[in-house]
Order: structure tokens, then C-alpha cells, then sequence
């Protein structure tokens, strides 16, 4: 809430009927939640397999927390429904960093909430 909601001003239900179908992977820093991201089954919200909300407490960033999370995402979707392509929304000012993780863009530019995303993939 504190990135999505307040820092980018994105009103939008937070817990939706998708939190049901997903995995969570979360990272803690003692008690509180740093870093997080959601993975779907392929057929869950795309054909592909999918990492989602990917978000980085303002606090842990620029530590390589962000990249090492999303390292472990694409390994934790593989552990659990094999070696399958990955689709991802991305805001488009992330395309770098998502780059450097393997994914390459696949679409125009879109708005969501506002602002620009891409969709991306790691095959």
C-alpha cells in the first residue's frame, strides 16, 4: 500500500480475487515486509506463467534486494510449474532493470493507473 497506493498514487483494490490464485513470495527484513511479489500458473491471468506486484519498501532500495527478489520469483515459478515462458506488466520506467533479468519487451506502451507499462517476457 505504501508504494502502489501513496508513493504512486494508485487507487485500486489491493487484495483482488487474483491474491486467491497466486503464490506469494515475500522478502522480511526482522518484522516487516520488504519486498514481495505474486506468481501465477500458466492459464492463471495470461497463457504464460506470470510474476506480479512487484514491489521494493522505499527503504531497502538500490541494495540489489529488487533484482535478487525477481532472480528468486523466476526460480520459485520454475520450482513449481517447470521451465515455461514468464509474462510480466512492467511500468516502462522499470524496462532496464527487468532487462536485466532476461525479459524482453512485447507490446506498446499502455497506461494502467496511469501509467506507462509494457508487457514483457522471459522465454
Amino acid at each position: 500500500m505504501k508504494v502502489f497506493v501513496v508513493e504512486q498514487q494508485c487507487t485500486f483494490l489491493d487484495a483482488d480475487d487474483n491474491d486467491q490464485k497466486a503464490w506469494h513470495l515475500c522478502a522480511w527484513n526482522e518484522d516487516s515486509l520488504v519486498a514481495y511479489t505474486r506468481l501465477f500458473a500458466p492459464g492463471t491471468i495470461y497463457t504464460e506463467a506470470a510474476i506480479g506486484r512487484v514491489v521494493n519498501a522505499a527503504e531497502v532500495r538500490g541494495t540489489g534486494i529488487g533484482k535478487a527478489l525477481m532472480e528468486r520469483s523466476v526460480l520459485t515459478v520454475y520450482q513449481l510449474f517447470g521451465r515455461t515462458p514468464i509474462r510480466i506488466g512492467a511500468q516502462l520506467y522499470l524496462k532496464k532493470f527487468y532487462e536485466s533479468v532476461g525479459f524482453i519487451q512485447d507490446s506498446d506502451i499502455y497506461l494502467e493507473d496511469k501509467i506507462q507499462h509494457i508487457k514483457m517476457i522471459l522465454l
